[in-house]
């Protein structure tokens, strides 16, 4: 499996999604959320959703420029560390060839593992290494194809849905053996950008990176759906929407809240570090 970079001002990935990424509850909250005005209910499991510290989840669905992508990711807050394994349909950006695509932040640094395909072009070495730092974090990150969605906090884009419009109460639904109540609403990028600046630097901060991701994608409205559990917080989510290179549709359940993340850096025998790969270049 082959991994290529696209150039900034492509498809990023989203993920979800992504892309590129919400979070939701302990795996076992099943009391019905409270009987209050749907937007009210989305709005305080979407702030109690940004206050988790660590979470896994899974994800599943369509990205734009990289087709249908399966995965499951473990993520921490603070320090941010995040290690992720997605199945990816041929054709996409991140691995043109298809497979999977297992990608760790940690360190102020992301590492892609490209298997047997890139080994056999890094002298056998499976993992590249961008150091972030030293490559410029936010152009780097968006021009990674899927595994743009590395940085990307689930939590924060769950917040998404306190700024819908038209929420509305869909019904009890039962996710991963939890109860939920399921709600849906609409929102535009405008509007969610017009909403940054009644919150704190943290969040700002969380959900900038997010909107860039969805802006490069040719996004501007947003059709999301929230099953909030008995904790108040949201269990799953998922994401709608036409982009420029085709419909993201991207669902993301999640588990194992609050619970310790370990994410460890690969071998350095076994890893290529593109910086360091790139200063070599230059002084020769």
């Amino acid at each position: 499996m082959g991994l290529s970079v696209r150039k900034r001002g492509g498809a990023a990935g989203a993920g979800l999604v992504a892309l590129v990424l919400a979070a939701g509850a302990a795996g076992c909250g099943t009391e019905k959320t409270v009987d209050i005005d749907p937007a009210a209910a989305v709005a305080k499991a979407a702030k109690n959703t940004e206050e988790i510290t660590s979470l896994n989840y899974r994800m599943k669905g369509e990205v734009p420029g990289e087709g249908q992508i399966e995965g499951t990711a473990a993520m921490s807050m603070k320090p941010l560390a995040m290690s992720m394994k997605m199945e990816v349909a041929p054709g996409g950006a991140s691995a043109p060839e298809g497979g999977e695509v297992e990608i760790r932040l940690v360190d102020q640094a992301m590492f892609i593992n490209g298997g047997e395909e890139a080994a056999k072009e890094m002298d056998g070495k499976t993992w590249i290494k961008f150091d972030l730092a030293a490559l410029g974090a936010g152009d780097e990150l968006s021009e990674l194809g899927a595994a743009g969605q590395a940085d990307k906090n689930p939590a924060s884009e769950a917040g998404f849905m306190a700024d819908a419009e038209g929420v509305e109460e869909i019904g009890t639904e039962t996710v991963d053996g939890v109860e939920t109540t399921h709600y849906k609403g609409t929102i535009t990028l405008a509007d969610l950008r017009e909403s940054l600046k009644d919150e704190d630097q943290e969040t700002r901060e969380a959900r900038e990176t997010t909107l860039e991701q969805y802006e490069d994608l040719g996004i501007d409205k947003m059709t999301m759906d929230m099953w909030v559990d008995g904790d108040e917080r949201a269990k799953q989510f998922r994401v709608r929407a036409d982009a420029e290179e085709g419909p993201m549709d991207m669902t993301i359940t999640f588990f194992d809240i609050n619970k310790p993340v370990e994410v460890k850096v690969p071998p350095a025998a076994e890893t290529m570090d593109l910086a360091e790969m790139m200063n070599d270049l230059q002084a020769g």
